[in-house]
């Protein structure tokens, strides 16, 4: 008996399947090996005309180098409303009317007379923002200082006949209610919120045993931190605070640059509007009080040899950068640079960001060799912006080998699944 010989694997798969099969490893491998296309953006960004100089395509460097970026920028600011601001000292005094300590609606304050019981106590200033005794008229509080309050409180006292001269009292600030403020302009999260007060279960043993309080926590820089800092297009030097229907202009720019810091004491009600300049300023890329906290990223690092996130050590602690960070920096926090020359040199990263004026979004990418070799490379290393996202791409060597393991794998599982 003629002993029956095993096909072979084209012989197996039919006349028909064979020559597909060929056909999809082939195309496989070409699609490994294509490039993709350029990511499209609405902005000219390409040309240096996005939110960021530093976002443009690089150009053909020649035998000088110039660091433009910057240059670029300022020249689509509009004027500032406060000066030039050439000193960058900022105006170094608020308007009178927001200067010192000032009581809000929901404040504690304790009046104190002399062998006095029957005014002597503590004391809410109201919703309507006056301060209310017993037997005497509501005295207005909100946005006032408490010797002004006391001023008006002495007064009251003579002038309802309980004093013949006008006594001896003071008017101590015990604890700061929450202010509600509104922020709006060139921040990263305008909203309505409250600051300064103290959580909800320590009111109470605060409120009975203190002797006095801090204001920091209602200070305007509070504020702007707490709506994400202010945007690197913001004009510093014409901010304003509207209160009780009257427009004041400070100048913050100090804030910035360490000198004659303008922080005035908020109250409920008061609404601050940061202007903007139109133009990426990249001075105010610096960390400071009215910055923002930080820049959270988001991160994706599938290069080998790391096969996932967690081992390649993407977290907390790299998502949450400092302010004024640049992508090049967080590209090597995540891992997309080092390794093998020959395998690992040409990869690339492409960030995905958002214009906060415009709200487009915009991608760019960048080969980290290119960045590498540059002497201009600073031209063309964006600062990272709050909600920025990176992503890196292997190598060309790395898709190939990549390329490789996929069709044989998939040529061993079709020789699997013909096996008698």
């Amino acid at each position: 008996m003629t002993p029956t010989r095993r096909p072979r694997l084209g012989s197996r798969l039919g006349p028909c399947l064979a020559p597909r099969l060929a056909s999809a490893l082939a195309l496989t491998a070409l699609a490994g090996c294509t490039a993709p296309r350029d990511a499209a953006n609405l902005e000219p960004v390409a040309t240096g005309n996005g939110y960021q100089a530093q976002y443009r395509d690089f150009d053909t460097p020649g035998d000088q180098v110039y660091l433009r970026a910057k240059t670029m920028n300022m020249e689509r600011c509009r004027a500032s409303a406060g000066g030039d601001g050439s000193t960058g000292k900022g105006s170094g005094r608020p308007p009178a009317a927001l200067a010192g300590d000032v009581l809000s609606r929901g404040d504690l304050v304790r009046v104190r007379l002399i062998e006095d019981t029957e005014f002597s106590g503590d004391y809410v200033i109201s919703r309507d923002g006056t301060l209310k005794l017993p037997y005497l008229a509501p005295i207005p509080a909100q946005g006032r200082s408490t010797a002004a309050v006391a001023a008006d409180l002495r007064q009251a006292l003579v002038a309802g006949d309980y004093y013949l001269d006008a006594p001896d009292l003071s008017v101590l600030v015990m604890d700061y209610a929450a202010a509600r403020v509104a922020v709006s302009g060139a921040v990263f999260d305008p909203q309505g919120l409250d600051i300064g007060g103290v959580p909800g279960d320590q009111v109470d043993t605060l409120r009975q045993s203190a002797l006095g309080a801090s204001t920091e926590g209602r200070n305007l820089s509070v504020a702007l931190r707490g709506v994400g800092g202010i945007r690197p297009d913001a004009d510093l030097s014409a901010v304003r605070i509207t209160r009780d229907g009257t427009q004041y202009t400070l100048d913050l720019r100090g804030m910035i640059t360490g000198h004659d810091a303008l922080d005035v004491m908020l109250i409920t009600g008061d609404e601050i509007y940061v202007p903007s300049r139109q133009c990426f300023q990249d001075d105010l890329m610096v960390p400071s009080q009215i910055s923002p906290p930080g820049v959270s990223l988001y991160l994706s690092n599938l290069t080998q040899p790391a096969t996932a996130n967690a081992q390649s050590a993407i977290g907390q602690t790299v998502r949450e950068v400092p302010y004024g960070t640049r992508y090049m920096q967080a590209v090597v926090d995540s891992n997309c640079v080092g390794g093998a020359r020959a395998t690992s040199a040409s990869r690339s990263a492409a960030l995905f960001s958002r214009n906060p004026m415009t709200d487009v979004s915009v991608v760019m990418e960048r080969s980290v060799e290119v960045m590498r070799a540059r002497a201009d490379r600073d031209d063309y290393d964006p600062y990272l912006l709050p909600g920025d996202a990176i992503a890196c791409y292997d190598s060309a060597v790395t898709n190939i080998s990549e390329v490789a393991r996929v069709v044989g794998l998939f040529g061993a599982a079709v020789a699997i699944s013909t096996l008698p």
